[in-house]
């Protein structure tokens, strides 16, 4: 085999390590710009790591003061508990799976101090405690179980309760009676009714021995008084308590009224207002009537005074004065078949009279005499005044369009008939009921235009919570495919293999460009360049054997 028939053989040597000769063929820019781009998307992987870990927040003390606020902090910073303060710093969080483990741990440790603490005192009794202290430890125990009681009320947030309990002595008429404030903080946008306030001042009036109702005052947090005042101080409750009664009456008939109506023209078809008038005037009064007993009636007798008086004549005496006649009588002598002598004195010389009498009677009858006391109730209705309005009845026509018509003026008789049974009616106080038949006057508003999509809320919460993982990725993505993706590649290619000018190459190698003229193509190939492109396929095919004839050259041996 002639020299131009020797193949081309690249020995390369086996790499052991692939990535370290490639970052060994790196240059110092590509190198950083490698190092930088690992630390790029290290620190997005921390991030994402870190993100995904953070702890389900949740409130464990809110509304706390300062001196509060700062143990608990301490508390918790010992405890070694992570925490965080809300936005406005009004409430500190800690993790939702620690909350009522620390909230215990805390409590053991009397914490926070601020809390509404009962009679709990009374079990940290100290030696050597007065009579003083035991009496404002059982007031300050009574406070705080009396406000535990009243913050358990759905619309009280907080409250505090002050009692005056006087000492007692010895004299009963200087003796005082106790009295109490309640101070209430509600919660926005809630109130309480007569009956709650009423509620709140039996609940402290029975809880104190000898403490009247009256004594107990409820305040709420704006310094309003919500108990009632004491009586001829203030009229501005029982003033309220009169609009309250009179709305609620005009509320309960008009209800009646839509409810006994709506069946029969429609949900929304019917308006009714109700004017009450009441009175609460308090009224007394007392009469007092005598009736004679006259005619056949029969009378009664409460007391009767007889007097009777008999007595005889008395008898002048007569004859000429002297001894003998100022002598008394002789006893007189009774003849045994003779008359008996009158009765009376009889004397010398005077003449005998008749006796005389007199009778008196006193009756004083019984006089018929009738008290009456009328007190009448207030709150008495005087007048009520009803007025209906009742929508047209809307009817399909022929076409599938709707219409509205006039409800027939026998169906508006029915519909008043029922209102009038509805309110009670009654035409002797004054009553009036009013309906009146009338198309409503619907003013149909624009219909809002629907939001985009990207506009909703939940999408923009949706936005907003998948910002940060979004912008994380691209920005990922950025650094690999800016930094570390074009170095990776430098990494992996090969290494370009160093070529020997040698007879050998030079006849492998494609024809030399020569300067000049294009060389022109043969027409057909020429015995040479059929040799040439059997030596090729032969070094393609079995380069162990162009390896052979290489060597002999190269010793000088003749070709086998």
């Amino acid at each position: 085999m002639s020299t131009t028939a020797v193949a081309e053989l690249d020995i390369q040597p086996v790499r052991t390590n692939a990535l370290m000769d490639g970052f060994a063929r790196l240059d110092a820019g590509q190198k950083v710009k490698l190092g930088l781009g690992a630390l790029a998307l290290l620190g997005i992987a921390l991030a994402f790591f870190f993100m995904g870990r953070q702890p389900d927040w949740r409130v464990l003390y809110t509304n706390l003061g300062d001196k509060d606020g700062g143990a608990i902090v301490a508390q918790l910073s010992q405890m070694n508990v992570p925490y965080k303060y809300s936005e406005g710093g009004g409430a500190i969080m800690v993790p939702a799976d620690k909350v009522h483990d620390t909230r215990l741990r805390l409590a053991s440790q009397g914490l926070p101090k601020g809390s509404v603490s009962g009679f709990e005192l009374m079990e940290n009794n100290r030696f050597g405690m007065t009579q003083f202290q035991e009496r404002l430890t059982f007031q300050r125990g009574l406070e705080g179980e009396l406000t535990r009681s009243i913050q358990s009320l759905a619309s009280v947030q907080a409250a505090r309760v002050h009692l005056a309990l006087p000492n007692q002595n010895g004299f009963f008429r200087e003796q005082q009676k106790p009295s109490a404030s309640v101070l209430l903080t509600l919660y926005p946008g809630r109130s309480l009714d007569r009956a709650q306030v009423a509620g709140i001042v039996h609940l402290v009036a029975s809880s104190v021995p000898e403490m009247n109702v009256k004594a107990v005052s409820v305040v709420d947090d704006q310094g309003k008084l919500l108990s009632n005042p004491p009586d001829g101080q203030d009229n501005a409750a029982a003033d309220v308590q009169k609009l309250q009664y009179t709305q609620q009456l005009e509320q309960t008939y008009t209800r009646r009224i839509l409810d006994i109506l709506e069946p029969l023209v429609g949900v929304g078809n019917v308006k009714a207002q109700v004017s009450a008038d009441i009175d609460f005037s308090q009224a007394e009064m007392t009469s007092e009537q005598h009736r004679p007993n006259q005619g056949n009636e029969p009378s009664a007798v409460r007391s009767q005074q007889l007097i009777e008086d008999s007595s005889g004549a008395s008898a002048q005496p007569a004859g000429v004065p002297g001894a003998v006649s100022n002598q008394p009588p002789a006893t007189g002598q009774s003849p045994i078949n003779g008359s008996a002598a009158p009765v009376g004195v009889s004397g010398q010389g005077g003449t005998d009279k008749p006796g005389a009498s007199r009778r008196e009677s006193v009756v004083n009858y019984e006089v018929d005499k009738t008290v009456r006391v009328v007190r009448e109730a207030t709150g008495n209705v005087r007048r009520i005044s009803a007025a209906v309005v009742v929508n047209h009845k809307t009817v399909i026509d022929k076409n599938g369009k709707a219409i509205t018509n006039p409800i027939p003026p026998a169906q508006l008789e029915q519909m008043t008939a029922l209102v009038r049974e509805t309110i009670g009616f009654n035409q002797t106080r004054g009553d009036s009921v009013n309906l009146v038949n009338a198309a409503f006057n619907e003013v149909k508003l624009p219909e809002p235009e629907a939001v985009p999509f990207w506009q909703q809320a939940d999408t923009l919460d949706l936005a907003r919570s998948m910002a940060f993982p979004a912008g994380m990725v691209v920005l990922g993505l950025v650094v690999f495919m800016g930094m570390v993706r074009p170095v990776l590649k430098l990494l992996k290619a090969p290494p370009a293999p160093v070529r020997e000018v040698t007879p050998l190459n030079a006849i492998l190698n494609e024809e030399p460009e020569r300067p000049g003229l294009p060389q022109p193509t043969p027409a057909e190939d020429s015995p040479e360049q059929k040799r040439i492109a059997d030596a090729k396929r032969l070094a393609l095919e079995n380069p162990a054997a162009v390896a052979n004839i290489v060597k002999g050259w190269v010793n000088g041996e003749a070709a086998a």
